[in-house]
């Protein structure tokens, strides 16, 4: 199906509804019930930008950038980028190990309940079959359909595949290429990787007055819904800038075209999208690296990744510890949202072993402790304590330092789970919020019990309720679980 014949189905397909490309129809779309109580999942940024592996995942975007450090050393180990550009790189993306059953399994040991691989990033480089574009790893690289190869071992594990497209940026994205006249992002015949490289600034303060073109954003429509129709993804997640406002329509076609074919399948979906692309209600919130510091009464997502430095493998990244990833998780949850958490796979297609560390320990710890985050509500509070999480995107990396006085709840049927951030040296736990003298809880007490024990220690409750577990549980940086059971 050529570009045009695409477009006339998307309009017929709007038109039989039940959703209409306007945001008043859109906002009547649900959240998934296993979005809702999934909680955590994993994203993957793989794509010929690991191939260098160096700066990170915008590296085919700085190497054309005069000056900059990877053009500085493009030019130093390619040779200069009239004779090797960002297209070069694709034959070395061999992926020779990449074996889409291992990758499943570990995400499916991490406790992960989705899967989101990167599609298509802002290099224009396609990770799935396609027939509007040669420029994909199906007929170049490693000539495999990776999309489909993980959506077939990542459902056998019960795990929902999503995908994310990146597409919007590339608009620009190659844009520092035409100040160099012998790039090759200047020679026509690479157009249909390059893209139109609007823009000729280096910076980034003109993007949002650098508005694409219909027919850019009619390319982008078309490739995104042949996207989700050969693959059926159950979510699709879009980066930034396709909130500037002559995206709108668009944004609404592809929501209304992707939620009737799902009503089509039978099956929930979602769309996440960051700031304002999609108004309140009709998609669910994403914030890059960043958290909130509420409760957010409709459900939002933290995406974020192992690498503090990098969404792709480079060498060197620099990691996070499991435990931290673990409290984010903890903090997201408690204030109604879910934690997507990327990993970066070498060229080759090994996950690298500080990445797969990483998921390993958080599996551990979810094996214990999962039913306080699978299928859990928020509770009437978040949390407490004096450790203040800072909200918004790019948060990620702050140290929070949590201490023992750091609880945080999420609640099932008459179960409330307090989690210890911190566990306290003495074993002596002390939660003012479920105090007999606030109005959080008026209901008894009848059992706690400290996840993956047997212990059931006694408690106390008066002004605070005080469980008193002893110096026996070694809980290392991990937080600890308390199950409260009430009447």
């Amino acid at each position: 199906m050529n570009k045009e014949e695409y477009l006339t189905k998307i309009e017929e397909v709007i038109a039989a509804g039940p959703y209409g490309a306007c945001w008043d129809s859109l906002c009547g779309h649900p959240t998934p019930a296993w979005y809702r109580k999934g909680k955590f999942g994993i994203f993957i940024h793989w794509g010929v930008y690991s191939v260098p592996a160096f700066g990170n995942e915008w590296y085919p975007r700085n190497m054309y950038i005069k000056g900059s450090a990877e053009n500085l050393h493009h030019v130093e180990t390619y040779g200069p980028l009239k004779q090797f550009g960002y297209k070069d790189f694709i034959p070395m993306f061999g992926a020779e190990h990449f074996d889409a059953k291992a990758w499943a399994d570990l995400f499916a040991g991490a406790g992960a309940r989705f899967v989101v691989p990167v599609a298509e990033h802002h290099d224009g480089f396609q990770m799935y079959a396609s027939d509007l574009s040669p420029w994909n790893a199906v007929q170049m690289g490693p000539h495999r359909d990776v999309l489909g190869e993980l959506k077939e071992e990542v459902e056998k594990h019960g795990m929902t595949l999503g995908a994310s497209s990146h597409r919007a940026e590339h608009y620009w994205f190659f844009n520092g290429g035409r100040q160099i006249p012998e790039a090759d992002v200047n020679d026509p015949q690479y157009d249909g990787l390059y893209g139109p490289a609007m823009g000729i600034t280096r910076d980034m303060d003109n993007l949002y007055d650098n508005a694409p073109t219909e027919e850019f954003m009619q390319d982008w429509l078309v490739r995104t819904c042949e996207l989700i129709d050969r693959y059926q993804p159950k979510l699709i997640y879009f980066d930034w800038w396709i909130q500037q406002y002559m995206w709108k329509p668009y944004l609404q076609k592809f929501a209304a075209y992707y939620y009737n074919q799902a009503a089509k399948w039978g099956v929930e979906v979602a769309i996440d999208a960051k700031f304002d692309a999609y108004v309140h209600g009709s998609a669910v919130k994403d914030l890059e690296r960043g958290q909130l510091n509420h409760i957010a009464p409709d459900l939002w997502q933290n995406d974020t990744s192992v690498a503090k430095n990098s969404w792709g493998y480079t060498e060197g990244n620099d990691y996070k510890k499991p435990s931290d990833l673990v409290l984010d998780l903890v903090d997201v949850v408690s204030k109604n949202g879910v934690l997507l958490l990327n990993v970066g796979p070498k060229a080759d297609g090994t996950i690298p072993e500080e990445d797969a560390h990483i998921l390993r320990e958080i599996g551990k710890w979810l094996a214990v402790n999962g039913e306080a985050i699978y299928d859990t509500r928020y509770w009437k509070v978040f949390g407490e304590g004096p450790t203040v999480v800072p909200e918004g995107h790019f948060t990620d990396t702050y140290d929070k330092n949590f201490t023992a006085e750091d609880i945080r709840f999420t609640s099932k049927g008459n179960q409330i789970y307090a989690i210890v951030l911190r566990w306290p040296e003495d074993g002596a736990v002390r939660i003012k919020s479920l105090g007999s003298n606030v109005p959080h809880l008026r209901s008894t007490i009848r059992d706690v019990q400290v996840l993956g024990t047997e212990l059931h220690p006694a408690f106390y409750r008066k002004e605070t309720l005080e469980i008193y577990c002893g110096k026996g549980i070694a809980a290392g940086d991990m937080p600890v679980v308390l199950k409260i059971t009430i009447e």
